[in-house]
């Protein structure tokens, strides 16, 4: 029998014992077995800690995301793969794709963050801190890596999603993982994790996975290490009071199992959306995953006139759920994990009922399709009741993880809020209601105990994710029972991964610890504009002081009536009695406007455009007749990713100050400006290049990529340049509409074109017949369909001809294809 491997230290291993086995739920065959006996846990941390850690601790977050983004486009491609494995664990399709795809999810989601970070491989947190009155001694807060592993404890009911949704913040923040995934259903993290470690993607130690329940995982963990654990409360309990948690503090965040709460509001009414909507998602919280959800809901908190309701709307929705083999279409709800948990939801319904009244489905009876209910995992969907839920301690404190849940009653909203919390902390609760105010009292109330509350009515019914769905963007976590950790929440999930420190300093020190131009730092002055530099060019503290401008009453009155704001401090100058004005004062957005007009440089050059302003004080008032400078320093660089038809580019923060002819500040803002990034990948096709290129260019040139000859390059570019000159239009653009727009913004950016590329406009992978008789011609034909086409668009500076594959371009952007163009072909045949 195949053994389940585990990655660690560079490589696929098996356990040295024969193992354990771990079967199919659906079928009950034996899939594998798994084995950890001989593996080296010390060094297996260590490895992580130093191989994997040293490379993401280096990378800026920018690139840390940027990886991301392109293992979730990797395996997305490759998802179907997964399904296959998936069914095995008793999951139907829609089962699969929320752990699979929402696992990928949780990759793009996280790599989206990279937007919120520096571009540099730490953090600077919050806003500096003035220490000094004179300010010269300030502080700050950065945020490092830790220089250790996370140690991902998983459960067996999500083993892509719970991998990728913890790994994918720790990869964020520059911190390598191992995963201890539930043994069984390793076997698909195990392949998923296989398909990302063959991706090369990640650098070597950034992932290492060991399949099987490791006792003595927590014995040598250090305090730079992070442990996230997701399952049993009473599990979560045990590890995190391990005395080496305890001994180096070692972070440990938790994510129990937790007896959720669905609350119908007393608005809710039978025959309203709200009463519906409730119906339905208690009835897929409880058959999703079987019921196998951290997040599923376990208690049903309806009014005491709403119970029978309640119970009959579920009984009719229940009956239409369909068991058996997770494959077929008709199937609605799948299997249980195991036999083995079987027994427990069995055990647990069973403690339950004790205290309550099983009201629909049955313990010892049920129907499967395509399956048999006696080799597989099956269950069915159990609905109890209990009237008495204030005396029914059970129902708060046993949780069935399976197709479980428990209807009770509530007299007012303070008795629902009472119950709610009786489950003593959980991940997750919800109220259907269309009153507003029923909403507020039971969230405010509600929310000490709850780590996310959904709030469902029919506004929001069509787009809501559901009760059980955690987000990326959100915390995942709740106090209490549930374990009092936070996972995910964008950019606090990533800071889990990192440490926060103090630094104070001077503020030009700061400055360049942090990469953020910090005020009172020392100003670096530019050699030229500073509107000059491209984006790599320009530096934190560089700065510029521009010459003087003094204020009239005409400037005043104008921009009064340009802007219609005629506030009586601008424009009535009788009425400044008692005011904190002593003139005619200037409009504080026309002082923003007259610092651009004295910093702005007006020639075409690398800032492209104005992108906003985040923030601006003014710290005293401007009058007539006052003279001002400005002081323009760069405050911070921030990266940025370009989809649309521009150049590649990032944003610059100025840091603006305005002074008086005394040199007192009166005014300060940030504004931003998008700045060009430098294009270092093509050579510039002038025409002397070009000749210079063609010079080098013999019979017995030989290409490094592809089958053409140089003849043959020749030729086609031709081609090309009698598209671009007119003389060819009648052919159809092959690029699908739907993602024309994309492949057409790719001329913009810097990137190479693919080798190996068809021309769309030939037969494929079919050498053309040359149309000259040698090389020499061919050389002459391709410099006049490049003046012909040079010529056509100096005639016609306006129009646009269609490209096969970009589609419509106008004169640019024919440069722009044919810089790219040329640059690919001549250094196919080493002329660059």
């Amino acid at each position: 029998m195949k053994k389940i491997q585990h990655y660690v230290q560079g490589q696929w291993t098996e356990g040295k014992d024969e193992g354990a086995p771990i079967y199919d739920a659906i079928t009950g065959e034996v899939i594998s077995n798994i084995a950890i006996e001989g593996l080296d846990i010390p060094e297996i941390l260590q490895y992580g800690r130093t191989k994997g850690g040293e490379v993401l601790r280096k990378m800026t977050f920018q690139e840390r995301g940027n990886m991301l983004k392109k293992l979730a486009l990797y395996l997305t491609k490759r998802k179907n793969e997964f399904y296959d494995l998936s069914y095995r664990t008793g999951a139907t399709r829609i089962d699969s794709w929320i752990d699979i795809e929402g696992g990928f999810g949780n990759l793009f989601a996280n790599a989206s963050l990279r937007k919120l970070f520096p571009n540099q491989p730490y953090h600077v947190e919050g806003d500096p801190i003035d220490l000094s009155r004179g300010g010269r001694f300030m502080a700050h807060h950065i945020m490092v890596p830790k220089k250790g592993v996370a140690v991902h404890i998983n459960a067996f009911n999500f083993p892509v999603w719970g991998m990728l949704e913890k790994c994918a913040v720790n990869w964020m923040a520059g911190v390598p993982a191992v995963v201890l995934p539930a043994p069984s259903s390793s076997y698909l993290a195990e392949a998923v994790a296989r398909a990302i470690i063959e991706s090369g993607i990640l650098p070597e130690g950034a992932l290492q996975i060991i399949n099987g329940t490791v006792r003595n995982i927590l014995d040598t963990v250090e305090s730079q290490d992070v442990v996230t654990f997701t399952g049993s409360a009473a599990t979560g309990r045990i590890l995190k009071a391990h005395p080496r948690i305890i001994q180096e503090a070692v972070p440990f965040t938790m994510e129990a199992d937790s007896l959720n709460a669905s609350i119908l509001g007393e608005d809710a009414v039978p025959g309203t959306p709200e009463f519906d909507l409730f119906v339905k998602e208690v009835r897929k919280e409880m058959t999703v995953k079987a019921g196998q959800k951290c997040t599923a809901i376990r208690r049903i908190i309806v009014p005491e006139n709403l119970v029978e309701d309640v119970q009959i709307a579920l009984r009719k929705a229940l009956d239409k759920v369909t068991i058996g083999d997770p494959r077929l279409k008709e199937v609605r709800m799948g299997s249980l994990i195991s036999k083995q948990q079987v027994e427990a939801v069995r055990n647990s319904v069973q403690d339950i009922a004790k205290e309550a009244e099983i009201v629909y489905g049955s313990l010892d009876k049920i129907e499967t399709i395509g399956a048999d209910a006696t080799k597989g995992a099956f269950i069915s969907p159990i609905l109890l009741r209990t009237d008495n839920p204030f005396k029914s301690t059970a129902v708060h404190e046993r949780e069935a993880f399976g197709p479980v849940s428990t209807i009770m009653p509530y007299k007012s909203l303070d008795e629902a809020v009472t119950l709610a919390q009786m489950g003593k902390g959980s991940l997750v609760s919800s109220i259907a209601t269309y009153n507003d105010k029923i909403a507020k009292e039971y969230v405010v109330n509600a929310a000490s105990h709850h780590g996310r509350i959904l709030v469902l009515n029919r506004e929001n019914a069509k787009e809501s994710t559901g009760h059980g769905s955690p987000l990326p963007t959100l915390v995942h976590g709740g106090p209490g029972r549930a374990g009092g950790g936070e996972e995910m929440g964008g950019m606090r999930g990533v800071k889990h991964y990192l440490q926060r420190t103090a630094i104070q300093g001077s503020p030009t020190t700061l400055t360049e610890i942090t990469g953020i131009y910090q005020p009172n730092a020392k100003y670096k002055e530019a050699e030229q504009h500073p509107f000059k530099y491209h984006w790599e060019d320009i530096q934190p503290g560089m700065s510029l002081k521009t010459h003087k401008r003094t204020i009239t009453d005409t400037d005043i009155i104008n921009f009064a009536n340009l802007t219609w704001d005629h506030f009586y401090a601008h424009t009535d100058i009788t009425s400044l009695d008692g005011s904190i004005f002593e003139k005619r004062t200037a409009h504080g957005y026309f002082i923003i406007s007259a610092a651009a007009g004295l910093f702005v440089y007006p020639n075409k050059g690398p800032v492209s455009a104005n992108y906003g302003l985040e923030e601006c004080r003014f710290l005293r008032p401007l009058y007539h007749n006052d003279t001002v400078y400005v002081r323009l320093t760069c405050k911070q660089k921030v990266d940025r990713d370009v989809a649309s038809a521009e150049h590649p580019s990032g944003i610059v923060k100025w840091f603006v100050e305005v002074f008086d002819s005394e040199d007192e500040l009166v005014t300060v803002a940030t504004i931003l400006t998008m700045v060009q990034k430098k294009q270092e990948t093509f050579v510039e096709m002038t025409e002397a290049k070009i000749k210079e290129s063609l010079a080098k260019l013999t019979e017995n040139t030989k290409p490094q990529w592809g089958s053409m000859t140089a003849q043959h390059m020749l030729e086609h570019i031709e081609f090309t340049y009698r598209i671009a000159s007119g003389e060819i239009q009648d052919f159809e653009i092959t690029t699908p509409e739907k993602i024309l727009d994309k492949v057409h913004a790719t001329l913009y950016n810097y990137e190479k074109m693919p080798r190996g590329y068809d021309f769309p406009l030939r037969e494929k992978s079919k050498m053309e017949e040359l149309k000259h008789e040698n090389l020499e011609v061919a050389k002459e034909k391709f410099l006049e369909a490049r003046q012909d086409y040079l010529n056509y668009f100096e005639e016609n500076p306006e129009a646009t001809l269609k490209n096969a594959v970009f589609g419509e371009l106008n004169r640019y952007e024919w440069y722009l294809m044919e810089r790219k163009h040329l640059n690919h072909h001549f250094e196919q045949f080493g002329l660059l």
